[in-house]
C-alpha cells in the first residue's frame, strides 16, 4: 500500500511535470541568451530620453527654488 502511495505521484511527476518544467526552463534560458529585441531597445531608448527630460525638469525646479527659497535644501534634507 505505501509503495503504491509513493509510486503514483512519482510516475505522474516524471511523465508530466518534469518534462514540462525542463522545457519551460530551457526556453526561458534561450530567450535570455538572445538579448534584447528591437522593440525592447526602442523602449529602452524612449525611457532614457524620458529620464533625461525629467532630470532637466528637476534641475530647473531646483534652480527656481534656490532663487526663491534659499533655505529649502537645508529644511528638506
Amino acid at each position: 500500500m505505501s509503495m503504491a502511495f509513493l509510486s503514483v505521484p512519482l510516475v505522474v511527476f516524471l511523465l508530466f511535470v518534469a518534462p514540462l518544467w525542463l522545457w519551460l526552463h530551457y526556453r526561458s534560458k534561450r530567450q535570455v541568451g538572445e538579448g534584447l529585441s528591437g522593440d525592447d531597445i526602442q523602449k529602452l531608448q524612449e525611457l532614457a530620453e524620458r529620464a533625461e527630460q525629467l532630470q532637466r525638469r528637476v534641475g530647473s525646479l531646483e534652480r527656481i527654488l534656490d532663487a526663491e527659497v534659499p533655505e529649502w535644501r537645508r529644511n528638506n534634507g
